[in-house]
């Protein structure tokens, strides 16, 4: 098997454009299953349209993305739900529903997924009790502290059991502790060998948890263990 077909990720000088603005620019890079990869840089550096490239949010201008040896370009109506499934996302927002307790919001994902509603509650319950808010489960996020919300968006995107985790600056809005308190439950999941790929503006988390580090500037890799 070549070093190519064993990467889960795999971008090949990739650049995304908006317009005149370039987004991305000749950008190539590979993530081996069961990674963990801090994706750096400053605002406008790219960081979020790898993310969105990677969700098949949107194609590349040129170049190639291949994600579970699927060319994204490749993806239509018809398939993009189920290669969608492979894919759990945690936004710096969080993006919970406010009218939906914590057990409803976790149900809501397992639903998109087509999940039988018998398996709803053994399922959101095990993720819940998994991201430590198994007390939590008839609340409504009002009632919930930002650290707690971080952990629902994290326990529904879990709750479809995915391949890869996407982390957008999950720990934006999160104080020191929270923050930390969120690594170590994304290291422990990556350790049951789910794939991590975090954008993240905090050096102090990436200088604490030394884990790989693509650096972008420019829409430019800057700094890169290309192949690892």
């Amino acid at each position: 098997m070549s070093q190519e077909e064993t990467l889960l990720i795999n971008f090949k000088n990739v650049t995304k454009t908006y317009g005149s603005v370039v987004a991305l620019d000749d950008v190539s890079f590979g993530v081996k299953k069961g990674e963990f990869v801090f994706i750096t840089g400053p605002s406008g550096a790219g960081k979020t349209t790898i993310l969105k490239l990677i969700l098949g949010e949107i194609i590349p201008t040129k170049g190639e993305v291949r994600v579970d040896n699927l060319n994204i370009i490749n993806l239509n109506d018809k398939n993009l739900p189920s290669y969608r499934q492979k894919i759990g996302v945690i936004f710096q927002d969080f993006k919970v529903l406010p009218d939906r307790t914590v057990f409803e919001n976790v149900a809501v994902a397992l639903a998109v997924v087509g999940l039988p509603e018998s398996e709803w509650e053994e399922r959101a319950k095990h993720i819940l009790k998994l991201v430590g808010l198994g007390r939590q489960a008839n609340l409504f996020p009002s009632q919930l502290s930002g650290g707690e919300l971080q952990r629902v968006s994290l326990a529904r995107a879990l709750s479809i059991n995915p391949k890869i985790i996407l982390a957008d600056e999950p720990t934006g809005n999160l104080d020191w502790k929270t923050s930390d308190s969120l690594m170590e439950l994304l290291e422990k999941i990556n350790k049951e060998g789910k794939t991590i790929i975090m954008a993240t503006h905090n050096m102090e988390i990436v200088g604490k948890y030394k884990k790989r580090v693509i650096h972008l500037n420019g829409a430019k890799i800057t700094e890169a263990d290309k192949e690892k």
